[in-house]
């Protein structure tokens, strides 16, 4: 009987697959599994290979999904979930699990590859993100470490500064070179005439790109900025900046891993310090456990 295509595929081929995935990124991937770039490659090659079809194409310097990849992504991922919510009840009874809190921004774009490194050097402690962008939800005692956007006083929270909030708009290098634009010599006024991304405020302290430029400063010219696209996240809309669909307002300490791998530029000299910041919080009115303490310390650590 002929073997099936799953017989012949090297079911780390799919894991390999799932991590380049998520981070679109052939090094990031090798190196939260613990292998070389060029080992994420090979297997990927091998992958499609045996199914026939390219998972990935690239624009510029940036790596996508193709259709195919795409698909196959959301099947791997939610089987890998699975898989994963299936062990569970072999962890055991010791290990604890601690309880963090925080919004969709922070959880997607600085939280993620953090707590996964904390959880391979600690395999007996389990993790529960909640990620909302409800005030009341991620104040909730019912968590054991918020990460609450704040001016650094709480109530019920003792909270240490992770990143102040500096703003600047930041954009893809593709969407600037097929522009022919020189990213550091924009001035606010030009800025304004391009593909602005913006997205809704769901807090009322949440910048958006209007009111930095009335912060930034009044415009000579008189150009009102007018959002091409608004997203319902955040998240989205750094997405999109990073697909090179226009020019986003970047939370420059949630971004630095996207500026440092050069996925965007941050775009002229004026950046805009809110006021507000990235604070991490451990409850004032009951003791935290040595495995909350140690996730609070990884979590302080500077990247």
């Amino acid at each position: 009987m002929e073997n099936s295509l799953l017989d012949r595929i090297p079911l780390e081929a799919f894991r390999v697959f799932d991590a380049a995935s998520r981070h679109m990124n052939f090094s990031r991937a090798g190196r939260e599994l613990n292998i070389t770039q060029a080992a994420v490659s090979r297997r990927i090659k091998t992958l499609e290979d045996h199914l026939g079809s390219p998972l990935f194409s690239r624009r510029g310097k940036n790596l996508e999904l193709t259709p195919q990849g795409e698909r196959l992504f959301q099947r791997i991922r939610a089987s890998l979930d699975y898989l994963e919510e299936s062990l569970e009840p072999f962890r055991g009874a010791s290990g604890q699990t601690i309880s963090i809190a925080a919004s969709g921004s922070v959880s997607h774009l600085w939280l993620g590859t953090r707590l996964r490194e904390f959880g391979k050097e600690n395999p007996g402690i389990s993790i529960r993100l909640l990620t909302t962008d409800s005030p009341s939800e991620l104040a909730s005692e019912n968590n054991d470490i918020v990460i609450l956007y704040s001016t650094g006083d709480h109530p019920r929270w003792s909270l240490t500064l992770l990143m102040a909030e500096e703003l600047a708009p930041v954009a893809s290098p593709d969407y600037l070179a097929a522009r022919g634009l020189d990213a550091a010599e924009l001035p606010p006024e030009a800025i304004a005439r391009l593909d602005l991304i913006d997205y809704d405020r769901f807090n009322a302290h949440w910048i958006s790109f209007q009111k930095w430029f009335e912060r930034i400063g009044p415009s000579r010219t008189g150009v009102k900025p007018r959002p091409k696209y608004t997203f319902s996240t955040y998240v989205m809309a750094i997405d999109a900046a990073v697909r090179g669909d226009g020019v986003a307002l970047g939370s420059l300490g949630l971004v630095r891993e996207h500026l440092n791998d050069g996925r965007l530029t941050m775009l002229g000299q004026r950046s805009l310090a809110s006021g507000y910041g990235y604070y991490l919080g451990l409850p004032r009115n009951r003791p935290s456990t040595d495995e909350v303490l140690r996730l609070h310390a990884a979590l302080s650590r500077p990247a």
